[in-house]
Protein backbone atom coordinates (compact mmCIF):
# COMPACT_ATOMS: atom_id res chain seq x y z
CA UNK A 1 0.00 0.00 0.00
CA UNK A 2 1.28 3.51 -1.03
CA UNK A 3 0.88 5.61 2.44
CA UNK A 4 0.23 9.61 2.61
CA UNK A 5 1.33 11.54 5.42
CA UNK A 6 -1.82 12.53 7.12
CA UNK A 7 -3.72 9.10 6.25
CA UNK A 8 -5.33 7.09 8.36
CA UNK A 9 -5.58 3.39 9.02
CA UNK A 10 -7.07 0.58 10.98
CA UNK A 11 -6.38 -2.88 12.08
CA UNK A 12 -8.52 -5.57 10.75
CA UNK A 13 -7.96 -7.52 14.03
CA UNK A 14 -9.19 -4.80 17.11
CA UNK A 15 -9.22 -1.66 17.52
CA UNK A 16 -5.85 0.22 16.37
CA UNK A 17 -6.16 3.17 14.68
CA UNK A 18 -3.10 5.04 13.61
CA UNK A 19 -2.03 8.20 11.28
CA UNK A 20 0.89 8.41 9.39
CA UNK A 21 3.28 10.87 11.03
CA UNK A 22 5.79 10.52 8.40
CA UNK A 23 5.61 8.31 4.63
CA UNK A 24 8.38 6.50 2.71
CA UNK A 25 8.22 6.90 -1.31
CA UNK A 26 7.55 3.48 -1.54
CA UNK A 27 5.11 0.97 -1.04
CA UNK A 28 4.90 -0.22 2.79
CA UNK A 29 3.24 -3.67 3.99
CA UNK A 30 1.67 -2.02 7.12
CA UNK A 31 0.39 -4.76 9.59
CA UNK A 32 -1.24 -4.55 12.66
CA UNK A 33 -1.69 -8.39 14.80
CA UNK A 34 0.09 -9.92 11.54
CA UNK A 35 -2.62 -9.04 9.12
CA UNK A 36 -2.80 -5.72 6.42
CA UNK A 37 -4.43 -2.79 7.78
CA UNK A 38 -7.06 -1.29 5.99
CA UNK A 39 -8.90 2.49 5.56
CA UNK A 40 -11.50 3.45 8.28
CA UNK A 41 -14.30 2.85 5.87
CA UNK A 42 -13.56 -0.53 5.20
CA UNK A 43 -14.65 -3.34 7.55
CA UNK A 44 -11.99 -6.15 7.74
CA UNK A 45 -12.51 -8.66 10.12
CA UNK A 46 -9.55 -11.36 11.19
CA UNK A 47 -8.01 -13.11 13.98
CA UNK A 48 -4.80 -11.70 15.52
CA UNK A 49 -1.69 -14.01 14.95
CA UNK A 50 0.00 -14.42 18.38
CA UNK A 51 3.44 -13.36 17.55
CA UNK A 52 2.07 -10.04 17.05
CA UNK A 53 -0.11 -9.08 19.74
CA UNK A 54 1.98 -6.93 21.91
CA UNK A 55 -0.11 -4.26 21.65
CA UNK A 56 -0.42 -0.46 20.86
CA UNK A 57 -0.65 2.17 22.90
CA UNK A 58 -2.46 5.60 22.50
CA UNK A 59 -0.58 8.42 21.71
CA UNK A 60 2.86 6.85 21.24
CA UNK A 61 4.69 7.24 18.16
CA UNK A 62 6.12 4.06 16.22
CA UNK A 63 8.95 3.91 13.20
CA UNK A 64 11.19 1.95 11.18
CA UNK A 65 13.74 4.66 10.91
CA UNK A 66 15.64 2.62 8.01
CA UNK A 67 12.27 2.93 5.63
CA UNK A 68 11.50 6.51 6.76
CA UNK A 69 8.19 5.50 8.21
CA UNK A 70 6.45 7.42 11.77
CA UNK A 71 2.88 6.04 12.78
CA UNK A 72 0.53 8.31 15.66
CA UNK A 73 -1.51 5.47 17.22
CA UNK A 74 -4.98 7.06 17.90
CA UNK A 75 -6.55 4.13 19.39
CA UNK A 76 -4.98 1.75 21.49
CA UNK A 77 -5.04 -1.86 20.65
CA UNK A 78 -3.78 -5.34 21.69
CA UNK A 79 -2.29 -6.23 18.43
CA UNK A 80 0.87 -4.68 17.56
CA UNK A 81 2.04 -3.03 14.24
CA UNK A 82 4.57 -4.46 11.46
CA UNK A 83 6.09 -4.05 8.40
CA UNK A 84 6.08 -6.89 7.03
CA UNK A 85 6.87 -9.44 9.94
CA UNK A 86 9.07 -6.68 10.99
CA UNK A 87 7.93 -5.12 14.36
CA UNK A 88 7.84 -1.80 14.39
CA UNK A 89 9.68 0.16 17.52
CA UNK A 90 8.17 2.23 19.70
CA UNK A 91 9.68 5.79 19.43
CA UNK A 92 11.51 7.43 22.31
CA UNK A 93 10.53 10.60 23.29
CA UNK A 94 13.67 13.37 22.34
CA UNK A 95 15.18 14.45 25.51
CA UNK A 96 14.64 18.55 26.08
CA UNK A 97 17.32 20.64 26.70
CA UNK A 98 18.54 21.21 30.35
CA UNK A 99 18.23 24.74 31.62
CA UNK A 100 20.48 26.06 34.66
Amino acid sequence: MRLRVGSRWKSAVDTTEVMVIRAPSSEVDLRCGGHPMAPPGDTVEAEPNPLYCDGTQLGKRYADEEIGLELLCTKPGKGSLSVGEQPLALKAAKALPTSD
